[in-house]
Order: structure tokens, then sequence, then C-alpha cells
């Protein structure tokens, strides 16, 4: 079992970056596809990208695609996200989480992935 820790939120201007840290406890972090979630206010949580167990595979959503970068240091327990070009609407609660099991494509379909982060606030002032 996995526990995970999110870093990083804070307030931005757009146009700004930001760059998101999720620290797993445990030694099998390397075994778990690991992905970013987010919840806008008011909404339902959507997934923003995942990234398989090595780190040679990554997963977006259309609405970060090109801006955002999600990657993992297996050596640190850490899965990152890099936003950059940082919109009104990315504003969010931010979510880490994490499978043993389902393979990485599966990670968007937050039903099926079992670990998860308690979240940190992304906001992004116009």
């Amino acid at each position: 079992q996995v526990q995970l820790v999110e870093s990083g939120g804070g307030l931005v201007q757009a146009g700004g970056s930001l760059r998101l840290s999720c620290e797993a406890s445990g030694r099998t972090f390397s075994t778990y596809a690991m992905g970013w979630f987010r919840q806008p206010p008011g909404k339902e949580r959507e997934f923003v990208a995942a990234i398989s167990r090595s780190g040679g595979i990554t997963y977006y959503a259309d609405s970060v695609k090109g801006r955002f970068t999600i990657s993992r240091d297996n050596a640190k327990n850490t899965v990152y996200l890099q936003m950059n070009s940082l919109k009104p609407e990315d504003t969010a609660v931010y979510y880490c989480a994490g499978d043993p099991i389902i393979p990485t494509q599966n990670i968007g379909d937050s039903r099926s992935v079992h670990y998860w982060g308690k979240g940190t606030l992304v906001t992004v002032s116009s």
C-alpha cells in the first residue's frame, strides 16, 4: 500500500507556471502507474495526465496537451506535473493517484484507481 502527498499548489497569474509534486511512501512506487486528476469548483473530477511505471509512456487530456508535462523519478518516489501557460479554467484541486495493477492506459478511469492523495489547490487568476 502507498500513501500519496501532493505539494506545489498555489495562486498564479494566467500565463504562468507551476510544478506539482506527489511523493509516495513505501518501497514499491516503481510498480505503480501514476496519474494526475483535477476537480474544478462545482464540477466533477477529471483526468489530466498519466505516466507508466517506467516513465516511458504518457497520456494527456486534450485540454492540457502541449501545456502540461507529467514525469516521475522512481529513485525519489515522486511524480511531477509541470504546468505551463496556465489558464483560469485550470483552477482546481489537483489530485495525485496511482495503482499497482491496472494498465497505464486505464488510469484515466478514476473509478479504477485505488490510491489517492488529498489534493492541492491551484488557482489561476485572470
